[in-house]
């Protein structure tokens, strides 16, 4: 290749002919001229002996060797880009932003106290949420949206420390029909009255979101609206304790007394969207938040 080498200008006008579908279009989104982004293209081929486009009609077309090089290009692009994240990161201390996402049934007072005190340490670093609900949570680490999560299960590729294990009860207004049958509930009860329901925040939905087969289903895109709904004696619904404590306390919500129990189980755990260029600020941010977790919610885990 005479000392020449392939920069990565030249493989992200690759990558962008892939993704836009030809030379022109690629052209448009890079604001070059289209013998710009041809030469940057011919001169991958060249320098690598390599044919990675073939024109059908109007469109460039990858080759089997053009696919690898796509793939292999843009894996370096994120590493490149990671890679100057951490540097910025390093080079500038505390991160100025850190971007969380955390499942929905996590206390939310506990995290705003633990936003708090890492505001009273770094006043200057603002904090990004995500309300997010089981596949909602994953797509922001895998589509980098986030620097921390708290999420019900590690994605491949990541690494989580165990947080949280939240108890979820059946509940309903003090008023409810199903609070006055004089006895235990059965899910034959259940299934005559309203369920409400949160709706994943993802993309890609799963069809296991914790249900029961009603003739009656509320789905919601909060639990702040679930909550206030099975106050006001719209429904029934599962919530965690640790959610809905003050609901609980204050007698506006009721646990309903189940004949086989009722009672569920959830798993949450921190995961770090890259450990390795994670900065002070998300580290720090992670372990006040454990902190928080085994000083406030013992009692279930």
């Amino acid at each position: 290749m005479d000392n020449q080498y392939i920069t990565l200008e030249q493989w992200r006008t690759l990558i962008t002919v892939v993704d836009t579908g030809g030379y022109a279009q690629a052209a448009d989104v890079l604001h070059k001229s289209q013998s710009s982004v041809t030469y940057a293209v011919q001169k991958i081929e060249s320098l690598l002996g390599v044919k990675a486009f073939e024109i059908q009609g109007r469109k460039a077309i990858l080759t089997p060797t053009g696919q690898f090089l796509y793939r292999r290009a843009r894996a370096l692009l994120e590493d490149s880009s990671a890679l100057e994240r951490a540097a910025r990161k390093l080079s500038a201390g505390w991160e100025p932003e850190i971007r969380i996402a955390a499942e929905i049934i996590f206390p939310t007072w506990l995290l705003l106290e633990c936003f708090d005190k890492l505001g009273t340490e770094s006043p200057h670093t603002r904090i990004e949420f995500i309300d997010s609900v089981l596949s909602g949570t994953t797509e922001a680490l895998l589509h980098g949206q986030v620097d921390l999560a708290i999420a019900n299960a590690v994605p491949p590729g990541f690494l989580g420390m165990p947080l949280l294990r939240l108890r979820f009860v059946p509940v309903a207004s003090p008023n409810h029909p199903l609070h006055q049958l004089g006895r235990d509930v059965t899910i034959e009860d259940l299934h005559k009255h309203r369920h409400l329901v949160v709706r994943e925040s993802g993309t890609r939905r799963s069809t296991r979101v914790a249900s029961i087969d009603t003739t009656q289903r509320w789905t919601v895109s909060h639990i702040t609206t679930s909550i206030e709904a099975v106050r006001m004696g719209y429904g029934f619904a599962w919530f965690a304790e640790e959610k809905i404590r003050n609901e609980l306390r204050d007698g506006s919500l009721k646990t309903l007394p189940m004949r086989d129990g009722g009672e569920r189980f959830a798993e949450l755990y921190l995961v770090l969207a890259d450990a390795d260029s994670a900065g002070p600020g998300t580290r720090r941010l992670a372990e006040i938040i454990r902190e928080a977790v085994s000083s406030e919610c013992t009692q279930h885990q």
